[in-house]
């Protein structure tokens, strides 16, 4: 099993890091992939993405509420709560532990190429989310199906149907991996550390409440994630706001070593520079990824059910996603571990003054620099941890609405490869693997992560560039261009 798991390792190293192959270095495909579609859609669109951000924003807060009341316009739920699902599956743990796990594994200058990847993926993300409104259907049963695998079904000829099937399985495959069985995992475990809930109490509350919502289908999920989702984003950045102006003197340091780390200005010169830019990108985009999902088709789906005839009005709410996801939210916490001093375990038995220079990993990075930030304090005798407590809460919430948003993902992948009859079956089987995912030490799914990421990017990116005309024809049209 460990050379199985080894193996996962290597070739996951491979798509996401690259290799040196007798003195030269390949690219990682992922990289150039991700990057390169990313780009070559910013250009096109003239950098879209940025030059309508604040338009977007007022269509978000002024327009997305309502949508269509037309049924002809073929959605089931307005364009703010499509946005609300899509980042009910995008904020999620890779917020809080893939944040830390990028700075200790890539150093600071991860998080540049995580506002890289976000920055280029609001470009990607426009494009696939306008396709899905453009190409989905309407089906007998009234329910709305959309994402990748029909604008590559109804977009693309008959030669391209592999590519939907391999989509639709790597969603699947996804699904699994990063949107259900870690997550549930991700809150048990949080739960036991900070208040001694036992895993099985909290697998089985958790499966409980995604039933009540996901049996609903769509329209029950939107609800429920316009709601939380909003107030939950803004709660954790009001609290990280907080933390950062208790240490403002530490933030501008904080900035200053993303940008130099990033290129490498922090390390000794040559190999050793070299070698600490290729591991903060690998890092960084590999997390940027995991987070936001621009680029991996998944969003797409959920935007693909808002009530609207206009594929470029929801392309554009679409790629706030990433923004808010990334640029705003990974920052927040980005800025906090990187500016709040501590006490941490390091190396050697010794102490270091920063946890992400500590020998802790993931969430454990996170929770301990909260915990500093905010000082423990008595209640009725019992020393309480606010920050941990914050942390888990967070942690949780954010766990949850990605699992109620990866499940609607799951389903109409399903549903494609299986047929409509699928769908409640598929809803019942989802809620069961949540509640075992929260019983079983799963680390091993986790290395899994990065395949099942790029098993369903690489196939979306190919299709999203071979449909690039009807992107760009689309913005013309409606005079983005």
């Amino acid at each position: 099993m460990e050379e199985f798991y080894a193996s996962v390792d290597s070739v996951s190293g491979f798509i996401w890091g690259g290799a040196d192959w007798n003195g030269y270095w390949i690219p990682a495909p992922m990289v150039v992939v991700l990057l390169g579609a990313g780009l070559y859609f910013m250009i096109r669109l003239k950098f879209l993405p940025i030059r309508r951000l604040f338009p977007a924003f007022g269509n978000l807060f002024f327009r997305s509420r309502s949508g269509s009341t037309d049924d002809s316009s073929g959605g089931d739920i307005t364009p703010w709560n499509a946005l609300s699902t899509a980042l009910s599956g995008q904020v999620g743990t890779g917020n809080l532990a893939g944040v830390a796990t990028a700075l200790t594994l890539g150093g600071p200058g991860a998080i540049f190429w995580m506002w890289v990847t976000a920055v280029v993926g609001m470009a990607a993300a426009f494009a696939e989310s306008s396709l899905a409104v453009k190409y989905r259907e309407r089906h007998p049963d009234g329910t709305t199906h959309g994402g990748p695998m029909m604008y590559i079904k109804n977009g693309l000829s008959g030669k391209w149907h592999w590519l939907a099937l391999f989509f639709a399985l790597g969603t699947m495959f996804s699904a699994v991996v990063t949107g259900n069985m870690t997550q549930a995992n991700s809150i048990a475990t949080a739960m036991e550390a900070s208040s001694g809930v036992p895993t099985w109490v909290s697998g089985l509350v958790v499966a409980i409440a995604a039933f009540i919502v996901i049996i609903g289908g769509i329209k029950s999920i939107g609800s429920v994630a316009g709601k939380i989702v909003p107030a939950m984003a803004l709660g954790y950045i009001l609290i990280a706001i907080i933390m950062l102006v208790m240490h403002a003197e530490h933030v501008p340091e904080a900035f200053g070593k993303i940008f130099a780390y990033a290129f490498g200005l922090e390390q000794a010169g040559g190999g050793i520079a070299g070698y600490a830019v290729l591991q903060a990108v690998r890092a960084g985009v590999a997390r940027g990824l995991f987070s936001n999902e621009a680029g991996q088709g998944s969003t797409a789906i959920a935007h693909a059910a808002a009530k609207t005839d206009d594929p470029v009005f929801q392309g554009e709410i679409a790629m706030l996603g990433a923004f808010i996801d990334t640029i705003v939210i990974c920052t927040m916490t980005a800025l906090v571990i990187l500016a709040v001093p501590g006490v941490f375990p390091g190396a050697d038995g010794g102490t270091v003054e920063y946890a992400w220079q500590s020998t802790l990993q993931g969430a454990q990075v996170t929770t301990a620099v909260f915990g500093h930030a905010l000082p423990d304090v008595s209640v009725f005798g019992t020393t309480i941890s606010p920050g941990g407590i914050f942390i888990a809460v967070a942690l949780a919430l954010f766990a949850f609405t990605t699992i109620l948003g990866w499940s609607y993902y799951m389903e109409q992948a399903a549903t494609y490869l299986f047929g409509d009859w699928i769908a409640k079956p598929v809803r019942v089987i989802w809620v069961v693997m949540v509640f075992v995912g929260a019983l079983q030490q799963i680390d091993f799914i986790w290395k899994f992560g990065d395949l099942a990421n790029a098993s369903m990017a690489f196939p979306n990116l190919i299709a999203i560039l071979l449909l690039s005309p009807v992107v760009i024809a689309m913005a013309k049209e409606k005079g983005r261009l």
